[in-house]
């Protein structure tokens, strides 16, 4: 278990696929579920720096997503459908009949996602560069869709890709941040540990989320019927997330705010940990 994070406690439940892993700390206050990205993040590499800043006020599950972190071994897909369930199922073994939801790009979408579905099971939510909000230029879309069925594009490559320290380094600094990073090299071998157990690829949720021709899970469409309060934060040097678009997004959830962060990235939670800590506690104490 981490040494830096007081009071960390970790948790599995079964489910038919395979095992969840849930950490958890904080012992009094609202509960509060944060859900990571896809690819060679997990619980702990996006939120090791949030957990403990809630865990002051609040009860934290950090929840790792099938075949991540340690959600192994997973049979099946995890799709966008069994990804929501997982959501559910995590409150569920927990007892908890409502949480604030903290969801980072693909945990994002899967915050917004539950907002929408399961609106009596979330009081607050905070998306961070939510994916399931965005599309792409025809002839782009259509590569990505053919990227994530080909073995060699979405495995192979990327292995190679990220073969070595410095290769995962670079990646890192030009791929998810926009500025400097306090404990880059911290994070880099955090990447480099979560990709030697088998992370790193493109998740079950990004490739089955692309369609032939169209987005398969465009969330767009029924933002406007959140009711929770919500939080939109977003990097404005995001080359994953265009920040254009969830401005956009922002502005068809009603009474949404958003927080428009200069020089950061995709990773803003892991690129600048004091800003955004304190926006996300700011906001779930109101």
């Amino acid at each position: 278990m981490p040494p830096d994070i007081p009071g960390l406690a970790s948790r599995y439940f079964e489910a038919p696929e395979g095992r969840l892993h849930v950490y958890h700390a904080g012992e009094t206050g609202s509960p509060v579920l944060l859900l990571s990205g896809a690819g060679a993040d997990s619980a702990l590499l996006s939120w090791r720096h949030l957990i403990p800043v809630l865990a002051e006020s609040h009860r934290v599950f950090a929840l790792d997503w099938p075949k991540q972190g340690r959600s192994r071994p997973w049979t099946g897909t995890a799709d966008h459908l069994r990804m929501l369930r997982c959501v559910i199922e995590t409150l569920d073994a927990f007892g908890l009949d409502r949480a604030h939801l903290v969801g980072l790009s693909q945990g994002g979408a899967l915050t917004l996602s539950t907002a929408i579905e399961h609106p009596d099971r979330v009081d607050r939510i905070v998306a961070l560069a939510p994916a399931g909000i965005i599309s792409f230029p025809p002839v782009v879309h259509q590569l990505l869709w053919l990227t994530a069925r080909s073995r060699l594009l979405n495995e192979t490559l990327p292995d190679a890709m990220f073969s070595s320290r410095e290769r995962v380094a670079s990646f890192l600094q030009t791929a998810l941040f926009a500025g400097p990073v306090a404990d880059f090299d911290d994070a880099v071998d955090e990447v480099m540990t979560e990709m030697a157990n088998g992370g790193g690829r493109a998740s079950d949720w990004q490739k089955a989320s692309i369609g032939p021709c169209r987005m398969n899970v465009d969330l767009r469409p029924r933002l406007p019927e959140i009711t929770a309060p919500t939080l939109f934060i977003q990097g404005d040097r995001d080359i994953g997330v265009n920040p254009k678009q969830t401005m956009a997004a922002a502005r068809l959830v009603p009474g949404a705010r958003l927080e428009l962060l200069s020089g950061h990235g995709h990773w803003s939670n892991r690129q600048s940990p004091e800003l955004v800590n304190g926006l996300i506690a700011d906001f779930l104490a109101e």
